[in-house]
């Protein structure tokens, strides 16, 4: 085989590598969810609506939640001085997987005035798969923990999903981190061609070849690797 068809059939494996990225990304569905918070308080009932925005991202191989509130929800008499308030909160898992995870964050930046609404920080946890498939994030129980006292606040108005996610299980472990939650799972596909190389032949082959290798040791797998590699053979058994 010439050096034109080789280099050409190296670069058709590449973009059929690139079109599987597209067609097998994961699907995300975010959308921000009125939670009707009525919260139990030291000094009583106290009731606010936010939006809630709930986002994840692949990290390592679980997901990281994060958890926004767009307005304040629930007040203190006296002023809470910087660092004096910690909140967290739960996400409720539903779908292909069920269970919680459990969301934390910093103390307020800033003094919270008195009787005003108290405005919470983006939260965050991980959330491991113990099953593949579609899985929903809905906004759970708020606790607010200040100046020695606990606020707890419940949504009322069973709020749909903020987050829709496909996901992927590492075989045997998974769970949400909190109630029910398990270990970090070792999953991900591992890479079958890890230290093969591709045959060279000739200089304006191997910048193509080692480009093309990447993605399609990734994507296309054991089958792709030795299709690639028997070709280079018969090209050298030829020349």
């Amino acid at each position: 085989m010439s050096k034109q068809k080789r280099t050409a059939a190296l670069v058709s494996v590449a973009a059929l590598a690139g079109s599987a990225v597209l067609l097998t990304a994961p699907v995300a569905r975010a959308e921000v969810v009125d939670v009707d918070y009525q919260c139990k308080t030291p000094i009583g009932d106290k009731g606010a609506v936010s939006p809630i925005d709930i986002e994840g991202e692949r990290s390592g191989d679980g997901y990281r939640i994060i958890m926004s509130w767009q307005k304040g929800v629930s007040s203190s008499p006296v002023e809470l001085g910087k660092g004096a308030m910690r909140p967290s909160a739960t996400v409720r898992v539903g779908g292909a997987d069920s269970g919680t995870v459990k969301l934390t964050g910093p103390a307020n930046d800033a003094a919270i005035p008195a009787n005003t609404p108290i405005k919470i920080s983006d939260l965050s946890g991980t959330y491991t798969p113990s099953t593949s498939g579609e899985v929903t994030f809905t906004a759970g129980v708020l606790t607010i923990e200040a100046l020695g006292t606990t606020t707890t606040c419940t949504p009322t108005n069973e709020p749909g999903p903020s987050l829709t996610l496909d996901v992927t299980a590492a075989e045997g472990e998974g769970g949400g981190e909190g109630e029910g939650g398990g270990g970090t799972p070792g999953s991900g596909a591992k890479d079958p061609g890890s230290g093969a190389e591709l045959p060279q032949t000739g200089p304006e082959d191997s910048a193509v070849a080692l480009g093309a290798l990447g993605g399609t040791v990734l994507l296309v797998g054991t089958a792709g690797t030795l299709w690639l590699t028997r070709r280079g053979r018969t090209a050298r058994s030829r020349s």
